[in-house]
This record gives structure tokens, sequence and C-alpha cells, in this order.
């Protein structure tokens, strides 16, 4: 009697098993079945190119890059065009003020277009200057030897010390950046390489900068089935 019972126990446990062992297959294929052709978050992101940087001195060179060219510019980044670099150059000097003298680079010359009203790059204690291509933030139009937009910076603002009482600076360093250009490019410059650079002051001297090409915007793309797939399990998955 005993081993008989043990049998019908037995067989009473295998039963219970098979609905329990089915549930979990199903629930396994139903979540094969959401992500299938979907696209992981990873799978969308995209490296940035971020500039370089280098200190000399009381200088800070900060996002140091080239700049990918826009179409309807007059930039090409290849050989014989011109090409544009961008960077924030910050006088950390509490008293003592320099000035951005000259680039110089096997890539070409290159030409300084300095702020409205200036012949030269000033950089004062506790100053921030802006070099790109056009205004980084919303700014009065200004006309320039460059067309509609403004290429040339206004005056650079003065950082308000946290323990002076000073005004507010009305003059955005990055409302109308300066313009640094290379002209006559020797080469093509290609994103994912990076291209020597030395940048001369007047009082803090020269530095070396390996700059990096920015590679400019990439889109993302997704195959005919991912497209399908994300409608089907849209809500719920």
């Amino acid at each position: 009697m005993t081993a008989l019972k043990a049998v019908t126990a037995l067989k009473k446990a295998r039963r219970r098993m098979v609905p329990v062992a089915a549930l979990a297959a199903g629930a396994a294929i139903a979540l094969a079945g959401c992500s299938s052709g979907q696209i992981s978050q990873t799978a969308d992101q995209v490296a940035a190119i971020n500039g370089n940087h280098a200190d000399v001195g009381k200088i800070a060179l900060r996002n140091v890059h080239i700049v990918f060219p826009a179409q309807g510019t007059e930039y090409n980044n290849t050989k014989g065009g011109k090409a544009v670099i961008a960077l924030s150059i910050i006088n950390n000097s509490p008293s003592v003020p320099d000035e951005l003298t000259s680039l110089t680079t096997d890539l070409g010359t290159v030409k300084i277009t300095p702020a409205t009203g200036k012949t030269t790059v000033e950089l004062a204690p506790q100053q921030t200057v802006v070099a790109a291509t056009k205004p980084v933030k919303a700014a009065t139009p200004a006309g320039d030897a460059h067309g509609a937009a403004p290429t040339a910076a206004a005056a650079p603002t003065s950082a308000k010390p946290d323990h002076a009482d000073v005004a507010e600076a009305t003059t955005d360093p990055e409302a109308r950046p300066i313009l640094i250009e290379i002209t006559g490019l020797t080469k093509d410059i290609t994103p994912g390489l990076t291209y020597n650079v030395a940048f001369n002051f007047k009082q803090n001297g020269t530095v070396q900068v390996q700059v990096p090409v920015d590679a400019g915007a990439t889109e993302r793309h997704e195959s005919d089935k991912s497209g399908a797939a994300e409608a089907e399990h849209t809500g719920g998955h």
C-alpha cells in the first residue's frame, strides 16, 4: 500500500508540473515577440566628437575643434579651400591681460577676425572669448564682410567675481563670436583625424593642440521590419 501511494503521489506531481512548464514557455515566446524587430537605445546613440582642451599659463582653451562644413557656406574643408576653428578662450588671470596674436599650422594660413571695432583679440582678466562661425546665442544682427550672418565678435564679457559688487556685463561673448579661418588648405581635412595647431599668446606663450574635426550630424537608420515591429508593439511592451 505504501508503494502504491508513493506512485500515485508522483503521478499527481507530474501532472501539476505540465501546466507550469507550458505557462513558462508561453511567457518566453511572448517576450521574444515583443522585442522582435525593435532597436535598442544603445543602437540609436552616436558617439560625439568632443573638442580638445589645453592650458598655457593662465590661458585655458576649451572645446577646440575644426567645424564640419555646412551646405551653402564658403567652407569646404578640402585642399585649396577654407576651414574654421571653433573654441572658447578663457583668461583665468585675476589681473593680467593677454592677447591672442596668431595661430600657426601646416594646414594653411590662419586669418583671425577680431571683435568689432578691434584690431586684436584682447583677453582681459577673467574674460572669455568664443570663436565660431555663427552666433551661439540669439543676438542683434550686425553687418560684416561675410554677409548677413555676423562673424565678427563684440568685445568679450567680463566675468563677475564672486567677491566683488560689479555691474552685470551687457555683452555676451557667445552672441557674436570672433572668426578663425584656415585659408588655402594644403590637404583635405577629414573627420576622425586630428591636426596640430599652435596658439600663440603675447603674455602666456604658445601651446600646441591636436585639434579634432567635428563629425557633423548623423541620422538614425532603421530597417523596414523595425518600423513595422515598433508599430505593432506600441503600448504595453
